[in-house]
């Protein structure tokens, strides 16, 4: 039973087969208005001069990482359900796991950089052109990539010294980190510690940038007289506030739920929300709530 593993087994979200086959056309549509939608809003971006400024090219990087996020889970999800198949081999595990840290990394960060972009638009409004020009702008977002690289390598590496037993069931669709330190045969103290000191270095950091560029953001909307200039202000907003909600809402329940609730079935749905939900959710977000984008398309 020690003998290290070569290949895993995804208990996945049902192993009905008339489930198999409505869950396979449910996430097949779910990942082609992924696509489409981040294809389109990306397409946009790129061929509208009107939508060029660091604004837009933050929302073309995010539309990105959203693309990768769905790519790296929901394909491998429908050729198991197509195949009726459950394993999956060690590598293939490996690399789709570091995909995900990777897209999650660099999707937290670049929306610590469109936070900064929407307070450097609102509270210093006249430096903004000086502040966010062009090397700014392509700093942060390299920097948001350089990010979600370094999360998901010093998550990674650890887990290449794991020893599994030679039949592991995972209790996931995906190959994500939580559920594989589960199903380890060895002990994962060293790599639970690497996993909760980046989630607190990387997405408390994050969320602490989000926060603080949006207390200046009000104080400073606050003092605006006018209510015009205070509605004109939060649309501006409203619609990477919206996703910063949906994302962090969902993980704080997913990670400090008691362990009482802990459930297979909870867990799954908390998964689903926050790693393919929410990519198909962001496009039809900004195209709904951003008066810009509706006019280019």
């Amino acid at each position: 039973n020690q003998t290290s593993s070569s290949e895993f087994v995804l208990l996945g979200l049902t192993s009905d087969p008339h489930l198999q086959s409505l869950l396979f056309f449910v996430f097949s549509v779910i990942y082609l208005i992924t696509l489409f939608g981040n294809m389109v809003i990306m397409i946009v971006i790129s061929t509208d001069p009107h939508l060029h400024s660091p604004m837009y090219v933050f929302l073309f990087h995010l539309a990105l990482t959203d693309i990768c996020y769905a790519t790296t889970i929901i394909p491998y999800m429908l050729v198991k359900f197509l195949l009726k198949q459950r394993t999956i081999d060690f590598s293939a595990c490996i690399i789709q796991m570091s995909l995900i840290l990777l897209s999650a990394g660099s999707e937290i960060f670049m929306l610590s950089a469109m936070a900064y972009d929407r307070y450097i638009a609102i509270c210093k409004p006249l430096q903004y052109q000086e502040v966010m020009n062009k090397p700014v702008c392509s700093q942060l977002v390299g920097g948001a990539w350089a990010m979600g690289v370094l999360h998901s390598i010093i998550n990674t590496l650890p887990m290449l010294n794991v020893q599994f037993c030679k039949y592991t069931e995972i209790k996931h669709f995906s190959c994500e980190l939580p559920p594989l330190l589960t199903a380890a045969c060895d002990r994962t103290f060293l790599n639970k510690l690497v996993l909760l000191s980046s989630a607190v270095i990387f997405e408390s950091s994050s969320f602490l940038l989000i926060l603080i560029s949006y207390i200046y953001i009000i104080s400073t909307v606050l003092k605006i007289e006018p209510a015009m200039g205070i509605q004109k202000a939060f649309s501006t907003c409203s619609s990477h506030l919206i996703i910063v909600v949906l994302l962090y809402t969902t993980a704080l329940f997913q990670y400090t739920k008691p362990s009482s609730v802990s459930s297979f079935i909870l867990d799954q749905l908390f998964s689903i929300q926050h790693s393919i939900l929410t990519p198909m959710l962001n496009p039809i977000i900004y195209s709904l709530k951003n008066n810009d984008v509706k006019t280019a398309l």
